[in-house]
């Protein structure tokens, strides 16, 4: 394996050595660096001609933290004995040392780069430059002393806010927090840091180690109840992660017992963690999410995006108004196309009261605010859809009205226009079915609140243009959605995996489960909210009109339930009546019906359907993969059909697209942490006992069969076969 960076070490006639962190892109710090790091800082320290450090990174980066790889389950990677970091070369090697020593911050000090900057004896840094030890996003704690320094050097209940919430600061703000000592100009910056060091020497500024501190530390009963404080938060906060409380122990460690203590508690705790399956999961979806806009034969072709300067939303609705809120808060101008005045009116209200949300939320300026809707233009027909470049229909779910406006944009819109549809469910080619220029249609599948919502799947057919998805992947990366390229089918990856989540939950209850209960559990697995509080959120009219979708495209395997049919009857539509399966008060606060065991007994006696006594007494594992299980299989038959380029994307794609718990890596890499064998064998049971809805799909059988992981790709797997 090549070299993973270096440092470059100068040493001026004033008699301070700058050491340089060089490993683009952001200098992260990788075993090689820190090697270069240590041998540059010995021969300096031996030096007579040196009397000071200096240390800083390349181009404009100070560093973008630990080698990221180096975690996780890459056992390529050659790793130290714990402690050897943190205390050898940061606190023993840097802090030690009988040369002063000042960090000159510009861009980024983030993770293990900060934590280097802390143990120095002063920090200078740009206005803004951003500091942050955002570490537990992957399921570890920082691991250079920064749970001893920190709290030490801003407060104990800043430090933890910083750690816990893994959110930079500004230098701006590092600076009144007293993280840095001073601020100044990038083109002044190394020159500054250097005088600084040269006054540590002379005595004209002071010699601190920050491990040492204890000005900002609060008094031990006061500091005990922060932390005790923190230690609800992060439960409430995170009740399934070990983690945070982890960081919050070592922190604790440090107050009581002394920064030594803490720093080996740090370290032993840092090697642990690192080899957990949080960790493990989490650095998958760090990768994953880098690796989505990478698409085989499209992104590899040396195609340039086009300049998309104009694009046009259809529809002023829900959907339609989010998506144009997400446009013009990246600065695209938009017009929107509506019916009648009325509705014309309510979409650009609705857009005007997104942006209002931002700014009482302190998000957005009042004077961004008017920039925003300056570049809305409302109309009530195609007059002015000459110039677009790319316009986004987000009507109805209705076949015939979707071709009709695909038939008039080609001919109102320019030839090079971009054609995209918001659809969640309908074949792009049945909607493009009356146009000609077909290499031009492609789906942009926003997520509700779509202005909100991080997701975009960008849905192409087998006439879809590369250009085009370059332009959208493009587009995407501009309005800071993350894109999932995926193919054409019913439902797309996202509603198509998952539309078993909700069928298989109401199977389970009419068999004799509890909605309740199943709610609860997979609530406390990790989802936003279980498979029934999230019909009632959505509404009974799209559940129904989405369940027709899949019911007519795979009716073997949908699962034909009564019981929304019933609910809707009764004028129950979910949260917007009030009524689903849960009651809702003015607040839309959900509480359980004593009512709704009435509509399950009916449902039951229209399909014949009967109690199950092991449902009745059903467990939480059995519920959790009951009901997770049927969407493993769906996304395998996504993945076998080449709807999905990789698994890693149905990973993000779930996690983005419908809040499956990140820290367990996505639904493809949880389904391998059980193993083929296993989901294929629990599937095969239960379509024995509860019919075809179950049944596993040839993909997963020819992996179990194997006992090869369901993300390895159909290549690697026939290689392997």
């Amino acid at each position: 394996m090549g070299s993973r960076g270096h440092t470059l070490m100068e040493v001026g006639p004033d008699g301070v050595a700058v050491i340089t962190i060089v490993n683009p892109p952001v200098n992260s710090l990788s075993y090689d660096v820190l090697r270069s790091f240590k041998q540059n800082f010995d021969e300096a320290l031996s030096r007579d001609d040196v009397k000071a450090f200096v240390v800083t990174g390349g181009k404009g980066k100070f560093s973008g933290g630990f080698d990221i790889s180096a975690f996780g389950d890459n056992e390529s990677i050659e790793r130290p004995k714990p402690g050897w970091l943190s205390v050898e070369i940061i606190t023993d090697t840097i802090e030690a040392a009988r040369k002063p020593l000042v960090a000159a911050i510009d861009g980024l000090a983030l993770g293990g780069g900060l934590e280097i900057a802390m143990a120095c004896n002063a920090r200078l840094s740009t206005p803004t430059a951003q500091l942050g030890l955002p570490e537990l996003q992957l399921g570890i704690i920082p691991g250079l002393g920064g749970t001893q320094r920190l709290p030490r050097l801003v407060g104990l209940a800043k430090a933890l806010e910083m750690m816990l919430t893994s959110k930079p600061v500004k230098g701006k703000e590092a600076f009144s927090l007293g993280l840095v000592d001073g601020l100044t100009s990038p083109d002044d910056l190394v020159k500054a840091a250097r005088q600084w060091a040269l006054d540590i020497v002379g005595h004209r500024r002071p010699w601190i180690a920050s491990l040492y501190k204890t000005d900002k530390l609060e008094p031990l009963g006061e500091a005990l109840e922060i932390l005790k404080f923190a230690r609800a938060q992060a439960r409430k906060r995170a009740p399934n992660l070990q983690h945070p409380l982890v960081c919050i122990d070592v922190i604790e460690a440090g107050v009581v017992a002394g920064p030594r203590a803490g720093l080996w508690k740090e370290a032993e705790a840092s090697e642990i963690l690192s080899k957990s399956d949080t960790c493990k999961s989490l650095v998958h979806i760090f990768f994953s999410l880098r690796g989505t806009s990478k698409i085989p034969g499209v992104t590899d072709l040396g195609l340039v995006p086009r300049n998309v300067k104009k694009v046009a939303v259809l529809g002023g609705g829900l959907m339609g108004s989010g998506i144009a809120t997400a446009l013009i808060l990246s600065s695209y101008p938009v017009i929107l196309k509506e019916v009648n005045e009325k509705f014309l009116d309510a979409g650009i209200n609705r857009i005007k009261a997104n942006l209002q949300s931002r700014v009482r939320k302190g998000k957005l300026t009042q004077e961004n605010f008017e920039k925003a809707v300056s570049l809305l233009e409302g109309t009530l027909d195609y007059g002015s859809f000459g110039d677009v470049d790319m316009v986004i229909e987000a009507v109805i779910e209705n076949v015939s009205l979707k071709q009709q406006i695909f038939a008039d944009l080609e001919k109102y819109c320019p030839p090079h226009c971009i054609l995209a549809s918001n659809t969640s469910t309908i074949d792009l080619n049945l909607i493009g079915e009356k146009t000609k220029s077909k290499d031009r249609i492609v789906g942009a599948h926003f997520f509700s609140p779509a202005h909100v919502m991080p997701l975009l799947e960008i849905v192409r057919t087998n006439k879809t243009s590369p250009q085009v998805i370059v332009d959208v992947l493009y587009i995407s990366k501009k309005i800071k959605k993350t894109p999932v390229v995926v193919g054409n089918c019913t439902g797309f990856a996202v509603n198509r995996m998952f539309f078993p989540y909700t069928q298989a939950g109401l199977l389970l209850v009419e068999r004799g489960a509890d909605v309740y209960q199943i709610d609860k559990v997979i609530s406390n697995f990790g989802m936003p909210m279980g498979p029934f509080r999230l019909v009632d959120l959505v509404g009974f009219g799209v559940a129904i009109a989405t369940g027709m979708q899949f019911i007519e495209n795979f009716p073997e395997r949908t699962y034909k339930s009564m019981l929304i049919p019933l609910l809707q009857e009764d004028k129950r539509a979910g949260e917007t009546t009030r009524k689903g399966f849960y009651l809702y008060d003015d607040k839309r606060k959900a509480s359980p019906d004593t009512e709704l065991k009435n509509y399950i007994e009916k449902a039951r006696s229209i399909t014949g359907v009967s109690v199950d006594p092991k449902l009745v007494k059903i467990q939480e594992k059995e519920i959790i993969e009951m009901i997770f299980f049927p969407v493993v299989n769906e996304a395998c038959r996504v993945l076998g059909e080449g709807i999905a380029v990789k698994a890693a994307d149905l990973d993000i794609a779930s996690v983005m697209g419908m809040g499956f718990p990140p820290y367990r890596g996505g639904i493809i890499f949880w389904a391998d942490s059980h193993g083929s064998k296993y989901i294929y064998s629990k599937l095969e049971k239960w379509s024995e006992l509860y019919g075809e809805f179950f049944e596993p799909c040839a993909y997963l059988a020819a992996r179990a069969a194997r006992g090869i992981p369901l993300s390895v790709s159909v290549e690697q797997a026939n290689s392997r076969l």
